[in-house]
């Protein structure tokens, strides 16, 4: 038993001066990783370094470059070492398909697979591509787009009494939904749709390239749709919230004039949905391709190639995820029942108030639709 532990630990000292010298061949590059994660279990995507009972699909990710010897252990301990940056901050529950993160790494054989090895089967990374020295994936996207799945059943008018796995989403209430959804597209204050800012905040508007409903699909027994959105950037809750006005309209307990009202400067009571089916789908970097992706050194930020196993990997981890919490936690059925609570013509007096409270607290900036969308 003895010699045994004794064969381990030359056999593991070997290990280590094998990756010390392929640590020494192997320079730093800047890189880009594609990742995908079920969001189900962390509190977000960003670590929080001291904080170890949030556990953060960063922590994750820096253990298993630590362990895979891309980088150095104290670089995992100061992130800043690395240059490591995301390129959207998903929060609590929230799930990617293509999230991006920039950072410097030694570029050793195999390095997807070594990385993926100290993953747990729900984070994967899909793609490396090398970019340029000060690329940082947070600056140079332009644009970020989400899904988020809900079943159809959130859609039904108040005064119905639905049967949740019956129910089917007829081609009106279908049409009316993405006419509303229609409504955000364009610049707009969306200080109504986050926390912490007040109507006179520029940093409030937001521009919205897209957002619509697709056709609904039967899983389980149960219907769903997905709404898709892209925009240049999201503050802390703002996609959540953009659904959940629309729900209150479609359902009949808020007035359409209400989302007009809700790019003024009045204080409006906007509900928030479930975090549970939202979904980072891509980050896009046009002006960074158009620079640098045809220079002959440097690959342009796209992924077809890694499409099918994206694919792959929502319907294995994200989808079912999703419908496997909804059919047992019920989140979109129990978050429907305090839409009543909600009061969609709040005074001038609360919304006094409620600006004062704005101006006092700390700016949220740079929180990306998911964490975006954050709890």
């Amino acid at each position: 038993e003895e010699n045994g532990h004794q064969s381990k630990r030359l056999k593991s000292g070997a290990d280590e001066e094998d990756a010390e010298d392929q640590n020494k061949k192997s320079p730093k590059r800047k890189i880009v990783l594609l990742m995908a994660y079920s969001g189900k279990g962390y509190h977000g995507m960003q670590r929080n370094v001291g904080s170890s009972q949030f556990k953060t699909i960063e922590d994750d990710l820096v253990s298993a470059l630590v362990q895979s010897g891309c980088i150095p252990e104290n670089h995992g301990e100061d992130m800043k070492k690395m240059s490591f940056q995301r390129c959207a901050r998903t929060d609590k529950g929230v799930s990617a398909a293509g999230q991006i993160v920039s950072l410097k790494v030694r570029l050793i054989d195999d390095i997807l697979e070594k990385i993926n090895n100290h993953l747990p089967s729900h984070i994967r990374i899909l793609g490396l591509k090398r970019v340029t020295g000060g690329f940082n994936s947070k600056n140079k996207c332009d644009a970020r787009t989400y899904s988020y799945m809900l079943p159809t059943f959130a859609f039904a008018h108040k005064d119905h009494s639905v049967q949740e796995e019956l129910y089917r989403l007829d081609r009106e209430t279908l049409e009316r939904v993405n006419k509303l959804l229609a409504c955000y597209k364009g610049t707009h204050n969306f200080h109504n749709f986050t926390s912490q800012k007040g109507p006179r905040d520029p940093s409030a508007k937001r521009y919205i390239m897209e957002m619509y409903c697709g056709e609904p699909f039967v899983r389980e027994n149960m219907e769903f749709a997905l709404i898709k959105v892209k925009g240049q950037s999201f503050m802390m809750h703002q996609i959540r919230k953009m659904i959940g006005l629309v729900i209150a309209v479609v359902k009949g307990y808020a007035a359409e004039s209400i989302m007009e009202r809700s790019w003024g400067e009045e204080k409006v009571d906007v509900p928030k949905a479930p975090g549970l089916g939202l979904v980072l789908e891509e980050v896009h970097f046009e002006k960074y391709n158009r620079r640098f992706g045809n220079d002959g050194l440097h690959e342009p930020l796209e992924w077809t190639e890694e499409e099918e196993k994206i694919a792959v990997f929502k319907e294995q981890y994200i989808y079912p995820t999703i419908i496997n919490t909804e059919r047992e936690e019920k989140s979109m059925a129990n978050w429907l029942n305090t839409l009543p609570i909600h009061d969609f013509n709040s005074s001038a007096v609360e919304m006094q108030t409620n600006n004062k409270n704005s101006k006092k607290s700390s700016d949220l900036e740079g929180s990306d639709g998911c964490g975006d969308d954050s709890d």
